[in-house]
Formats: C-alpha cells, sequence, structure tokens
C-alpha cells in the first residue's frame, strides 16, 4: 500500500496532514491496531469501572477516591483524544486529518496531560496529608479544599492547553504536510511550520515547563515526607506494605513525568522512534496502568467492586433460577 506523502509547494497552503503512524508495514499495521485496540479497552473498561465504583459505593466518598475519580476521568479523555484516530488510520488508505481537526486533537491530548500532571501532584498531596498529618487530614482535605483542588487542577491544565493552541494557530503551514507520528502532537507539527516557532517554543518552557516541572516536584517533596514518615513505622510488615505501594505510584509518575519532561522540555530529538515512543509512554501506556497501580491493586477498591459487581450479579443469576 502507497502511502500518501503529499508533499506541497512552498507557497501551498496547508489543509490537511497525513498521520503515518507507528509503522507504514501493512502487516505490522494490523498488530498495532490489535494491540492498541486492546491496550485502549483496557484503559477505557479500568477507568469506567472506578467511576463508578467510586460513585456506588459510599464508603470510598473520600478525599483520596475522588481524586482518582477525576483521574479516572482524565486518562478517559486522555487516551480518546489520540488512540481511536489512530485505529482508524491502521485501517484505513486515507490517513489525512484536516488542519482544524489536527489543532483540535492537539489542544485535546496537551489539556488532559496538563491536567493529569496536575492531579498527580494533588494526589501526592492527598497522600502527604494523610500519612504525615492524619489528626489534621480532614481539615487540610476538606470537601471545600478537594473541590478547589480538582477545579484548579482542571481549569490550568485547559488553560495551558488553550496558550499553546491559540499561539499554534497562528503558525502558518506551507510545507511538507506528512507528520511522522501517530497523531498532531505540538514538535512534530513545528517542524513542518514555515513560520518561526521561537515564541511557541518559549511558551512551552514558561508556562508548560511551570505545569510539568511545578507538578513533579510537588509529587516528589510529597513522596520525600512520606518515605520519611514510612522509615519511622517500627515494624518491618508496615514498611514493607507501605513501600510497595509507594513504589508503584513512583513507578507510573516517573514514567509520566519524565517521558513528558524529554518530549516538551528538552532539546528536540532528532530520532522519530524516539520521539514516539516516549509519546506511546506518557500518553497511552501511563493511562492504562493509572486504574491497575492506584485503584484495582487497593484493598477497599477490590472490596466495592466485589461487593458491587460480582454479588449483585450473582443476587441476579440466582433471583433468575426462582
Amino acid at each position: 500500500m502507497e502511502l500518501p506523502h503529499q508533499i506541497l509547494q512552498n507557497k501551498t497552503v496547508v489543509t490537511e496532514f497525513v498521520l503515518l503512524g507507528l509503522s507504514s508495514n501493512p502487516e505490522a499495521q494490523l498488530i498495532l491496531f490489535g494491540l492498541f485496540l486492546l491496550i485502549y479497552l483496557v484503559a477505557l473498561c479500568g477507568n469506567v469501572l472506578i467511576l463508578l465504583t467510586i460513585s456506588l459505593d459510599s464508603k470510598l466518598h473520600s478525599p483520596m477516591y475522588f481524586f482518582l475519580g477525576n483521574l479516572s476521568m482524565v486518562d478517559i479523555g486522555y487516551t480518546s483524544s489520540t488512540v481511536p484516530k489512530m485505529l482508524m488510520n491502521y485501517l484505513s488508505q486515507d490517513k489525512t486529518i484536516s488542519l482544524s481537526a489536527c489543532f483540535s486533537q492537539t489542544y485535546f491530548f496537551i489539556s488532559f496531560g496538563s491536567t493529569e500532571c496536575l492531579l498527580l501532584g494533588v494526589m501526592a498531596y492527598d497522600r502527604y496529608a494523610a500519612i504525615c498529618h492524619p489528626l489534621h487530614y480532614s481539615v487540610l482535605l476538606s470537601r471545600r479544599v478537594c473541590a478547589t483542588l480538582a477545579a484548579t487542577a482542571w481549569c490550568l491544565g485547559f488553560a495551558n492547553s488553550g496558550v499553546h493552541a491559540a499561539l499554534m494557530s497562528l503558525l502558518s503551514f506551507c510545507r511538507d504536510n506528512v507528520i511522522h507520528h501517530y497523531f498532531c502532537d505540538i514538535p512534530p507539527l513545528w517542524q513542518l511550520s514555515c513560520s518561526s516557532t521561537q515564541v511557541n517554543q518559549i511558551a512551552v518552557l514558561m508556562v508548560g515547563g511551570s505545569v510539568i516541572v511545578g507538578s513533579f516536584l510537588c509529587t516528589l517533596v510529597s513522596y520525600v515526607y512520606i518515605v520519611t514518615s514510612i522509615l519511622r513505622i517500627r515494624t518491618k510488615d508496615g514498611r514493607l506494605k507501605a513501600f510497595s505501594t509507594c513504589a508503584s505510584h513512583l513507578v507510573v509518575v516517573n514514567i509520566f513525568y519524565s517521558t513528558a519532561i524529554i518530549t516538551y522540555l528538552l532539546p528536540s530529538s532528532t530520532s522519530q522512534l524516539k520521539d514516539q515512543v516516549l509519546s506511546v509512554l506518557y500518553g497511552i501506556v501511563a493511562p492504562t496502568f493509572n486504574p491497575i497501580i492506584y485503584s484495582l491493586r487497593n484493598r477497599d477498591v477490590q472490596n466495592a467492586v466485589r461487593n458491587i459487581w460480582v454479588a449483585r450479579n450473582g443476587r441476579n443469576c440466582f433471583s433468575g433460577l426462582k
């Protein structure tokens, strides 16, 4: 199958882009379609399950699960902003995306990604307050404070993306319209611009950097205090249990923050494969593992899932036999 490499003249205005995806090999595309379809369904089902479980079980109406519910909503939007289009392209010969649709995809991807950054920082603070200040936890994380923190994360995330989307719309594209990526990300679009991207790059470093690095530092400082408190636990079993929970959280957080920092804040890479792998890690893999690491490994969530879904389905089956 020939891919539509539509190389445009220098003075021709680009009205659409071509998303090449992760591979141009038809056989590899089918394998990638099956793999990412499975990953997307796991992410979607896992996050929807967490949302419904938290909503239906009153025992989970606490600050920690309130933020986990928000994280699940973000992850659904985050993966849905890129993966469905990628899956469609793997099954279609037409891999084009209009200019407006491309900018919209960029806007929502950065919006949900920025919100996730901020929510991870907020969730780290929540764990810090619960472990280091258990007696003041209800005051530090009251309903009003939780609602304010969540709303701030959403508003700042979408505002951050709005800045980049607005600046991106001012760029002119009159060169090659082929994007060597599976979605419209900021760095690949810069490479296709025939106007200066200096202002855009400064905005990413200043505005985007504040969101990513600020959230990362908040998370890092919170976990330093948490680990310090864990070391004070006298029983070995207690320390091991606490460390196992923190370690799994830190793995996901490190994958997300490190790949995002490398992609947006460090000098642009000359390796397209490296950029694609990094974007898969922070844009697809991390949101897929979030419900597993943060929620489904949690004993309270496991009990709630059994009580709400397994027990209810069991009762429905028995009632149908009567």
